[in-house]
Order: C-alpha cells, then sequence, then structure tokens
C-alpha cells in the first residue's frame, strides 16, 4: 500500500502571482479540456482510505484536517496550476476521479481554496465515482462536445492509460500535478497532435534561412 505523504508542501503565496507553465505562453496550441485525476494526482493521499470525516478546514482553507487531526491538502503547484487555467478563456477543467468516496472527494474540493475560491469552482465538469476512466471520459465527450484528441488527462496510474484507445492524451505523474509535469503533459499532447514537430521544422527552417 502507498504511504500517505506530507502534505506540508501547500503554499500560502497568492496563486495568480506565481508564473504560468511555460506553454502556456509559447503560443502553440493547448488542449481544450485539461482533466485531472484527484488522489496522488492533485493531493497526495486516498481520499477513500486515509482520510476520516468529519472535516474541518484550516483558518486560511490552505488544508483539511479529518476526524484524527491528520492534515491534508494540495501538492505544492496545484493551486498555482488552478489559478494559471482559470485565467485562460480558452480551456476547460475537469476532474476523473473513480474514488469510492466521491461526496468525501468533492468535500474536500469545497473546503480547499485557492486565491480564497472553493477549490471545486476551478472545474468546470466534474466525473468523480467508482469505475473505469473510460466511462468518465465518455461522459465528459458527451457534457463538452470536446473531442476527445483535444483532451489531456493526467493520472498516476498506468492502467488508465487505457484511454488514450478513445483518442484522448494521457500523462502519467509520479509524484503529483507540478508545472513541469504541466508542460511535459501539454508537449506529449502537442507530439500526439503533429504541433510540435510541426513546430520544430518551423523553427529549423527559420535557423536555415
Amino acid at each position: 500500500m502507498r504511504i500517505k505523504k506530507s502534505s506540508s508542501n501547500s503554499t500560502a503565496a497568492s496563486s495568480s502571482q506565481v508564473a504560468a507553465p511555460a506553454t502556456f505562453s509559447d503560443t502553440l496550441p493547448l488542449p481544450r479540456l485539461f482533466v485531472f485525476d484527484l488522489d496522488y494526482t492533485l493531493w497526495p493521499f486516498w481520499v477513500d482510505t486515509h482520510v476520516t470525516p468529519p472535516l474541518k478546514a484550516s483558518a486560511t482553507h490552505a488544508s483539511v484536517a479529518d476526524k484524527f487531526g491528520e492534515s491534508f491538502s494540495f501538492y505544492g503547484d496545484v493551486p498555482s496550476i488552478l489559478a494559471s487555467l482559470a485565467a485562460r478563456a480558452d480551456v476547460r477543467v475537469g476532474a476523473a476521479s473513480r474514488t469510492s468516496a466521491p461526496e468525501l472527494g468533492r468535500e474536500m474540493l469545497r473546503l480547499l481554496h485557492v486565491d480564497k475560491r472553493k477549490a471545486i469552482e476551478y472545474f468546470d465538469h466534474l466525473e468523480i465515482y467508482p469505475g473505469s476512466k473510460i466511462t468518465h471520459f465518455r461522459k465528459l465527450q458527451k457534457t463538452t462536445g470536446i473531442a476527445y484528441e483535444d483532451m489531456l488527462f493526467f493520472d498516476d496510474e498506468m492502467r488508465n492509460k487505457n484511454v488514450e484507445s478513445l483518442g484522448v492524451t494521457m500523462c502519467l505523474v509520479r509524484d503529483g500535478v507540478s508545472r513541469p509535469e504541466l508542460d511535459r503533459g501539454v508537449r506529449e499532447w502537442r507530439k500526439r497532435r503533429g504541433v510540435q514537430v510541426e513546430a520544430e521544422a518551423e523553427k529549423l527552417d527559420a535557423d536555415e534561412k
């Protein structure tokens, strides 16, 4: 069983003041829908295993304590990533989790805040329930009308790479989503779409002239 990691890396600084991921300003296309798993992707714990209700938010809402006083929060870069995504009008944000405690996951998102807003408000679409991630993405596609090929998914479990059979690009993360990991995912999505290759070829042509 995976050991719950320390969640003390939450930042108290305004997330909107932190530099956005590099791929947000390089003029190349971005996925239309960014989707995140919850456990060990946005936060360093299993919400259905490590967390025991009732929950109580800290004064700043940067962390949440459970019945036994255990403290839980996002991975350090997650608040600034959510703020950077919210600042863009050309992308949407979703969550796709197979947790067996969906209401507890939603409550955690309500109690954790990013720049004085509930974290749950940064998500346009929530698919949080047990089952195959294939089901989650079929519902996301039906709800949003966005093509699978325009979706980028971050998850910590290799088995969920099966969503790529639909056309989704999945980026496997090992220690939570960070700005470098988000950039890596965007570049993987661009490579699958042929965008990165075209951009590199154009740069090479320009350098040769």
